[in-house]
């Protein structure tokens, strides 16, 4: 097992769920693989988009549904700073993944979150498990739980 995915599933049981992340025969990086190797619709994706902030290792966390896209500036108001394109090395140190494999919990670093009002709408999502091949169910109530993060209107 990965590093990654090890955190993302010690995350998981910390938190007293016992979900195990699956292994999809192919990739799902973005949010329409991970749709179809889950059968679930667009928007029950779970998307981890991260923005770099005044400084380049101060990174952003937005949880975002598969179909939705975030709004530069929204998320600039929130975040309460000018928002810029995230480094790759940057998410990786700051995270501890890989982009494509995201996971919206067990980050090396605590980050500011916030959570896209959609993903509520549904009883269960699925998101990145920290590989481009490994996804988890959960229920929205849950993830907001365990992210800590801010339910708001953030997409344009």
């Amino acid at each position: 097992m990965s590093r990654s995915l090890a955190r993302v599933t010690a995350a998981l049981r910390a938190a007293g769920l016992q979900i195990t992340p699956l292994e999809m025969p192919g990739e799902t990086r973005t949010a329409e693989q991970a749709a179809a190797a889950a059968g679930c619709g667009l928007d029950q994706i779970v998307k981890s988009i991260l923005f770099a902030g005044a400084t380049p290792d101060r990174l952003f966390l937005f949880l975002t549904a598969g179909g939705n896209r975030v709004d530069p500036a929204r998320a600039t108001a929130l975040a309460g700073e000018a928002l810029g394109r995230a480094d790759i090395d940057t998410v990786r140190t700051v995270t501890g993944f890989a982009i494509g494999g995201v996971a919206p919990l067990g980050h090396l670093t605590p980050l500011p979150t916030w959570l896209d009002p959609r993903l509520m709408d549904f009883p269960l999502v699925w998101a990145a498990a920290g590989t481009p091949r490994h996804i988890f169910p959960i229920a929205p109530a849950d993830l907001h739980r365990l992210t800590g993060a801010t339910l708001a209107p953030f997409t344009a």
